[in-house]
């Protein structure tokens, strides 16, 4: 565990504690929906593969097509930052098998998977941003709310399963946001420089 990850295990103990036994109070309020509902959520960020079938998608129309390059741009982006870099860098362990007694258990209520990589930023959240980000800088202002909507249940059916802090769902969302601002200024410039000059060659 590096020292950043124990600072925020110090700095937001509070927070993220007061998060998870809200999420964990859903559970026992009716988690005949809420664990069903969130499993379902979060199968759409597992290893970035819906997302990276979204992006190749969308490259076979043409209306389209800049769109998909964006989100595939961000996705790489995306995971080159979080899962390659900062991940491994902050070492920070899950909330259930930190020692802490409650997240362990309502991990155990949760029926939350056992995830073998590290827990800051959230992976799952970081993907599904970057890709809805990239998607909604292409594609118009219209799907910012749905786009946003939806990049928040992932965070939080991470949180509700107990594998995220939500500290990480939180850094998840900013990593995310900018690796599709990234890709997106990326693609929008290889479009307005280098395509054409293709085209009039």
């Amino acid at each position: 565990m590096s020292a950043f990850a124990m600072w925020l295990n110090e700095a937001f103990a509070g927070f993220d504690h007061a998060v998870l036994e809200l999420f964990h109070n859903l559970a026992v309020l009716a988690d005949w929906f809420f664990t069903p509902f969130f499993k379902i959520i979060t199968l759409f960020g597992e290893d970035g593969i819906p997302c990276i079938i979204l992006g190749i998608a969308l490259l076979f129309f043409k209306k389209t097509r800049k769109a998909g390059v964006c989100v595939l741009a961000a996705i790489i982006i995306g995971w080159l930052v979080v899962n390659i870099s900062v991940k491994p860098l902050v070492a920070r362990p899950r909330p259930y098998v930190s020692g802490v007694e409650d997240y362990y258990n309502w991990w155990l209520s949760a029926g939350g998977p056992e995830m073998s990589e590290f827990s800051f930023p959230s992976g799952h959240t970081n993907i599904v941003a970057a890709t809805l980000t990239a998607f909604c800088f292409v594609m118009g202002k219209k799907w910012i709310a749905p786009c946003a909507v939806f990049s928040v249940l992932m965070g939080m059916s991470r949180i509700y399963l107990m594998v995220h802090y939500p500290t990480d769902v939180i850094g998840g969302l900013i990593c995310g946001f900018a690796a599709g601002l990234l890709g997106w200024l990326i693609v929008d410039l290889v479009y307005k420089k280098v395509v054409p000059k293709f085209k009039r060659a």
